[in-house]
Order: structure tokens, then C-alpha cells, then sequence
């Protein structure tokens, strides 16, 4: 399917370090479901005798796989995991604890860190941190959520 192997690999290449903010969020939904309702297509609807396009939980309900935010979701926390278990002189692991200063004036912006204790907590619940050292238990974990679709977020 082209989708699969084509569209998905480019939408999440290297979406371990996105931040994503509500309204990048709603733009990724938008955009998977016009993928969805163009390889699906439109359906004849027999009680009002007419052809029609699919609505969003249909797509859902028909598709047995992650969405996209769950795949950055997936994969942030894969990343998140791979950081942990590095030495501490490493530079990945130097820059996700590294201080670069203040925040500006208003409502702070999205971190990387708070959206992966977020995701954590979502999928883990409270004792996810615990979980990630150990290699076998969080694979499982992660199994779990891809097949499962334990982050799957409702439609807003």
C-alpha cells in the first residue's frame, strides 16, 4: 500500500525530536484522513441511495493501525529510551539535560521533555520511568501500544 511505504515513512522521518502543538496536531489528522478517504473512496449508502464520503470514525474504526500522532508518540519515546541507556559523556545525553537559559514572557512553549513525560505517562502511567530500564519489559511496553493503541487519542 502506498501509504505504508511511501507517504508514512516521509510524514515521521525523524519525528523523535518534534514538539508538536495542538494545531500541528489537528493539521496531521487533517492530512491522514484525506489520504484515508482518497485510497478508501466514497461509499454507496443504501438507506438514502446515494454515494458518500467516509466519516472520521469510520476511517478509524476501519484502519488497524497507529495514526501519525501515535507513531511520533512511539517513536519519541523509543528515542526517550535509547538517550537514557547511553553513558553520561555522550552528547545527546549532555543536550537533553542541558539549561540554555530563561523562558520567555507569556505561556511557555512545548518542550521535548514535557511532552515525553506526557506520552509517558499516557502509556505507562505513573511508573514508566522504572519500566525503561529494564530493555525487555519496555520492548513489551512498546508492543503493547502499537498494537494495542493504548495512545490513541479520542477525535477531538
Amino acid at each position: 500500500m502506498v501509504k505504508n511505504t511511501i507517504i508514512d515513512k516521509t510524514l515521521t522521518y525523524a519525528t523523535e525530536n518534534w514538539t508538536l502543538t495542538k494545531r500541528d496536531r489537528k493539521q496531521l489528522k487533517i492530512f491522514e484522513r484525506k489520504v484515508y478517504r482518497r485510497i478508501l473512496g466514497p461509499v454507496y449508502d443504501n438507506e438514502e441511495e446515494n454515494w458518500r464520503i467516509l466519516t472520521n470514525k469510520e476511517i478509524y474504526a476501519s484502519v488497524k493501525k497507529p495514526t501519525v500522532i501515535e507513531t511520533v508518540r512511539l517513536n519519541r519515546l523509543c528515542w526517550f529510551e535509547q538517550v537514557q541507556r547511553m553513558e553520561g559523556n555522550r552528547i545527546h545525553k549532555r543536550i537533553l539535560y542541558m539549561n540554555l537559559g530563561t523562558r520567555l514572557r507569556g505561556r511557555p512553549r512545548n518542550r521535548w521533555q514535557g511532552e515525553v513525560k506526557e506520552d509517558g505517562r499516557i502509556f505507562g502511567g505513573e511508573g514508566w520511568q522504572e519500566k525503561l530500564h529494564n530493555r525487555k519489559e519496555w520492548k513489551k511496553l512498546l508492543r503493547t501500544a502499537r498494537n494495542h493503541r493504548i495512545l490513541h487519542m479520542p477525535i477531538e
